[in-house]
């Protein structure tokens, strides 16, 4: 049985989602340009949070969107069956700086894969990641530009985030085998 560790509680991952709510505004002078789109599926929980929280900083709404990665993946070819979730982006992406993001940046494919997929929606001017936790690992050159909590990990260990949209209580959680 693996041992359990909180890294991050309901009241630290609120308080690293209005950290980087605010690293975002600083970032992009324009609100009418920024919109987010979240990764299924973790990431489209923490996107609805940002948009709130944005939508609360620069008293307008902020474009959320879902994008589903799993047929734009490189390892398509290793795995049974993909788990596919539904894409919503229901605006054109062209010309705005979208924020992608996830619970977890780990190896950097799944932000690969977003990235790509993202393309199918239109040329966007910029394109920002946003992260509840990176793990490091990386396996291509991909970096997150707003990070809740930088989290150095064994590859055998596994990285969990849940989240009350989900059922569960928030914590991310860290399974060492």
């Amino acid at each position: 049985m693996p041992e359990v560790s909180t890294i991050l509680n309901a009241a630290a991952i609120q308080r690293a989602l209005t950290r980087i709510a605010h690293e975002i505004v600083e970032r992009n002078e324009s609100s009418q340009e920024v919109v987010l789109v979240g990764i299924q599926r973790g990431g489209v929980v923490l996107a609805e949070r940002l948009s709130g929280l944005l939508a609360a900083i620069w008293r307008q709404p902020v474009l959320i969107g879902q994008l589903d990665v799993s047929m734009h993946r490189d390892d398509l070819d290793q795995r049974l069956a993909p788990d596919v979730h539904p894409t919503v982006i229901p605006f054109d992406v062209t010309g705005k700086t979208v924020v992608l993001v996830d619970d977890v940046l780990f190896s950097g494919r799944t932000t690969r894969a977003a990235m790509d997929a993202l393309n199918d929606f239109g040329r966007p001017k910029r394109i920002q990641l946003a992260v509840l936790v990176d793990r490091g690992h990386r396996e291509l050159p991909i970096k997150a530009d707003f990070v809740g909590k930088n989290l150095p990990t064994a590859p055998n260990e596994n990285v969990v985030v849940r989240l009350a949209e989900a059922g569960a209580e928030d914590a991310v959680l860290l399974e060492k085998q």
